[in-house]
């Protein structure tokens, strides 16, 4: 690896941090200019003046905002997310869990999803133009433009109301089996992955399609290879930067963009976590949860970089 490489490494990272840094600007700013006093929401509105002024005092909220936010952030360098106003429990204990159950969520549909995806993008390409193809594209096509609620509500009525294979409530816990844990999660994870499927597809297929255009391809055709084998072998590994960028950001989706699915299955998730701490106006486990959720987005979308340096060589190897 070149200086140069490493030199465009150094700088996505930092630029990853910087970006970081200015969200959780954003986020706290944002919930600070949340109408209403969260003390008195606390307490009700029958408290008296002095126990809203005691409370305030108590959860620092007397401090000029730049020093809470200073507070704040150190607290999270140190790995201290804070404590619930609701509960009075440690947030990052209570995201433990829940942690854990996304990113469960989140791996098996990218499991199933992201091969699923680059095969039948292999497939549109290799019968491009042909019924395959249109077959493909036009059931993605559906499958992107129906929104996410709709899909896991139909998915509902169809597998858990009509059949009865799966539960329409995804309940997980300790001391579950792993077959137990996939069948509870069967329909969100079917949810999440027509929700992404079509859009790693076409950006599969895009990306071949484009590198099919290019001379070497031409030249692997006239030795007489299959097409088959030119689009795996020599076709998808130089269109590997663009594929790697989408499922970056649609794994990036999975975590971030599951509270609907979350909420509509009823899942122990972070996104079910952050909608039930919303309703409450607990500050301190929004800025938390919406601060995980952008790391975790800008996190991904940096490795995403970092691979398509790594993985081009023109960069690899200049002139």
């Amino acid at each position: 690896m070149n200086t140069f490489v490493i030199k465009l490494i150094a700088q996505r990272l930092a630029l990853g941090l910087l970006l970081l840094l200015a969200v959780s600007v954003l986020i706290f700013v944002g919930t600070q200019l949340l109408p209403g006093d969260v003390a008195q929401s606390i307490l009700g509105q029958s408290a008296t003046p002095e126990a809203v002024d005691n409370l305030r005092r108590e959860l620092g909220l007397d401090q000029p905002a730049w020093l809470r936010y200073l507070d704040w952030l150190g607290g999270i360098l140190q790995g201290d997310l804070g404590t619930a106003l609701s509960n009075r429990q440690d947030i990052g204990e209570s995201l433990w869990g829940r942690a854990g159950n996304t990113l469960f969520l989140a791996f098996w549909t990218a499991v199933v999803a992201v091969p699923l995806a680059i095969l039948l993008g292999l497939v549109a390409v290799r019968y491009q133009n042909r019924w395959p193809d249109r077959v493909i594209s036009g059931t993605t096509l559906t499958a992107i433009s129906l929104p996410e609620f709709f899909i896991g509500y139909l998915l509902i009525y169809l597998f858990a109301v009509k059949f009865n294979w799966f539960p329409s409530v995804s309940t997980v816990y300790s001391g579950m089996s792993l077959g137990e844990r996939l069948h509870a999660i069967a329909l969100p994870a079917a949810t999440l992955t027509l929700v992404i499927l079509a859009h790693m597809m076409r950006m599969t297929r895009a990306a071949i399609l484009s590198v099919m255009q290019s001379p070497y391809i031409e030249t692997a055709e006239l030795k007489g290879l299959g097409l088959f084998r030119i689009i795996a072998r020599h076709a998808f590994p130089n269109a590997i930067a663009p594929v790697v960028n989408v499922v970056m950001l649609n794994l990036a989706f999975l975590i971030v963009g599951v509270v609907v699915v979350e909420v509509i299955f009823v899942y122990p998730g972070m996104g079910q976590y952050l909608i039930d701490h919303v309703s409450k106006r607990d500050v301190p486990v929004v800025q938390a949860v919406g601060l995980l959720f952008a790391a975790v987005y800008i996190g991904l979308n940096m490795l995403a970089d970092i691979i398509a340096i790594v993985t081009n060589p023109r960069l690899r190897h200049p002139k």
